[in-house]
């Protein structure tokens, strides 16, 4: 049980990555969006531009510790996904490179957005 809501912890943290990322598209489809996504993605740049950790991280760790797990079992969606959200050598200045990139996607979803208005 601990370990399938470790998992399900993992792909509300890729989900919420990729709405950080792409969100702001969906202002096409549901303008009200914005409320959500504004605070998600200055908070996806606060946690990449600080290195602070999110806290859905802790609370896979919980659920993996619960479960008796130092980590993921080999299944494709934990095996795939930590990758993605845990990337190995993690810099400083990767971060860095991911908050920029966050700013130009977003810089340009906005844009669009503003010019629509």
């Amino acid at each position: 049980m601990y370990e399938f809501l470790a998992t399900l912890t993992l792909i509300i943290h890729f989900l919420f990555i990729i709405f950080v990322i792409l969100g702001a598209l969906l202002f096409f489809v549901r303008p009200w969006i914005l409320y959500f996504h504004i605070p998600a993605f200055l908070y996806g740049v606060y946690v990449e531009l600080s290195q602070s950790i999110c806290p859905l991280t802790y609370i896979e760790n919980y659920f993996l510790t619960k479960a008796n797990h130092a980590s993921y079992s080999t299944s494709f969606i934990q095996n795939y996904l930590y990758a993605i959200i845990y990337p190995i050598n993690l810099t400083k200045e990767i971060q860095i490179s991911l908050a920029i990139a966050l700013l130009i996607i977003n810089g340009i979803i906005y844009g669009f957005i503003i010019k629509r208005k």
